[in-house]
Parts: structure tokens; sequence; C-alpha cells
């Protein structure tokens, strides 16, 4: 750690600089959230001192979950899903409604059924048939401010990076608040989509993070919630991990995620250092990965992992027909 806060003045000299192909970013930033899930999902609720004894070293099977090597969880269906809908433009109800068709169907899963999926979502879902619009289900009391929306929200980078700041601060707030509506969740993902949408402009990790902290003091600055995210503030990535919680909370999901991309310097070493922290290791590996797949682009994931990867082919598939929608 010390050697790195050392080299971060200088990371040009130390660390050769990545420049992926929008594509790259792209593909790089779907296939490594699902891998850091995958990673994850094995060692889910294990403490850091048993993961410390014993590390995630690259793709297992079976753990906590009795899932075969390469399963994805929720965290990789729900982004999955949405990444879908944008395929045919943004729809608010249809993000919804493949929600609903994972939830009820298993759509979008590795084998058809739904394993993991956390209380407040299960709740949000529920809502869907009794609110008039998607963005009424999610729940907005404090207590439910988990992850589970922050951990789906990354493919709304993708389309919202080039647009005015309030549409994309609209787009963003209504996403999460199919499920999560608290203020701290959506602010949670706006930091998140904030910092992708820098990295999709050509921008490196760590400009992307000053600039994103500039914007979200700027126009959320006044906002008691955002004192609830030291990350806006301080460099996150100067902190000795003992300080990185990595459990369900949504502003220890962010933090744990931005500690690891900006303080490691490839994918895998990114997404290793994800999952070892312990306690919610497939989302915190799922919000790492797809931000550093984003960062050094899919030809750093290392081809082991993308090889045994539960339907690999039809993720890059999808991801192919939404780069296409793009041009159309």
């Amino acid at each position: 750690m010390d050697e790195y806060l050392d080299a971060q003045e200088t990371v040009s000299e130390n660390f050769p600089r990545i420049h992926p192909t929008f594509s790259d970013q792209i593909l790089g930033a779907v296939v490594g959230s699902c891998v850091g899930d995958a990673l994850g999902v094995p060692a889910e609720f294990k403490s850091r001192d048993a993961l410390s004894a014993k590390s995630i070293e690259g793709m297992t099977g079976f753990g906590t979950w009795n899932q075969p090597e390469g399963t994805w969880s929720d965290d990789s269906s729900m982004s999955l899903c949405t990444l879908e809908a944008l395929v045919d433009g943004y729809s608010l109800t249809s993000i919804a409604g493949r929600f609903l068709m994972w939830y009820r169907e298993g759509y979008w899963t590795p084998y058809g059924n739904v394993f993991d999926i956390g209380n407040t979502t299960k709740m949000a879902l529920d809502n869907l048939s009794t609110v008039p619009s998607p963005e009424l289900a999610g729940l907005y009391d404090e207590y439910s401010n988990g992850n589970g929306s922050l951990m789906r929200i990354l493919p709304i980078s993708f389309i919202t990076y080039k647009m005015p700041f309030e549409k994309r601060i609209q787009i963003i707030s209504e996403v999460s608040s199919i499920t999560h509506a608290h203020r701290r969740s959506i602010i949670a993902c706006i930091i998140l989509v904030e910092f992708a949408s820098n990295l999709l402009c050509g921008n490196d990790r760590f400009m992307s993070y000053k600039m994103m902290q500039d914007t979200i003091k700027e126009h959320f600055g006044s906002e008691m919630e955002v004192t609830h995210f030291p990350l806006v503030y301080t460099d996150i990535s100067r902190l000795p991990a003992d300080f990185i919680r990595s459990g369900g909370y949504v502003v220890d999901t962010l933090e744990a995620a931005f500690w690891c991309v900006l303080n490691y310097h490839s994918y895998r070493e990114v997404v290793l250092s994800a999952v070892n922290l312990g306690g919610d290791t497939d989302t915190t590996g799922c919000v790492a990965g797809g931000l550093a797949g984003l960062a050094f682009g899919f030809e750093n994931i290392p081809p082991e992992w993308v090889n045994v990867l539960a339907r690999m082919d039809e993720i890059k598939d999808l991801t192919h027909q939404f780069l296409n929608s793009l041009d159309s």
C-alpha cells in the first residue's frame, strides 16, 4: 500500500496507461461485472480473516451457494436485464418488466433459477403490481440502503454519459428507485455513474475520480446525505484496508469498490482484492469488476475466467446487440 501511495502522483511513469476502445470498455464492463460476481459467489459471507488465511486466487465453485464455477448471481442478472432493455432505448417500464421476469421466471440467470435476492429488492418487486409507475415501487426508508441498486446501475452509464447532467441524474434516480428509492442509495448510484461516465469519456481512473468528486460537491454538496460519503471529500485510496468495510450497506460497497479500483493496476488485481475483503463478496466483486472492466477493457480480463463464465457467449452477444443499437 505504501508503495502505491508513493507512486500515485507519478502513475504514468510506473504503470502503463491503458486506453481501451469504447467497445472494449463496454464489453469489459459487462463481462467484468459478471466475472467479479462469479469470483465472489462461492465466498459470500466469509470473513476477511477467513479469506486472509485462505484467499481466493481464481475462479472456484460450490462454497456458499453450492454453485459450479463461473456462476454469477442476482447482481449480474439484474445488470443484464437492464442492458437488454436498453437495446431498444431507455424505458423504465421495460427495465422493471425484465426484473420481474428474472424474479418470477429465472430470466437471465445462469441456470434458470434465482438463488440469491436481497430483501429490499424482493419487497420492491412485489410492490410493482400495486404502483402506477415503476419508480414508486422502491423502498424509501433509511434502513433500505443495501447495495441492491448500486450493483446493477453501471449499464445506465453506457447511455447517459454524454447526456446533460440533469437528464442523467433523472434516469439514474428512476432506475435506482425501482427497488431502492432512499436518497442515499440514489446518490451512491450517481457517484458510480459519474465516475464511469468520466472513464467512458477517455479519462484515467485518477482523473475520473477527481472529476466525480468535483461534480458531486458542486451539485449536491449542500445535501446532508452527501456527508455519508467520505470518498467525495477525501481520497479513499489512501485509507488502509482495515478502514474499508465490505458488507451489504451501499456506502460500504461503493467505497470498497473505489478503493480496489484506485489501488490496483490490472483487472485481476482489482477483483481479487475486492472479493478477498470478505463479506458481500459477490457484490463487491461485481461493482469493482465492472469499473475495472471499464478502466482496463475486456482484453485485460484473464481468459481462464472468461472461458468458464456461465452463458458467456450469450453475454457477449447481448453486449454486441447493445453496441449495434447505438449505431442504429
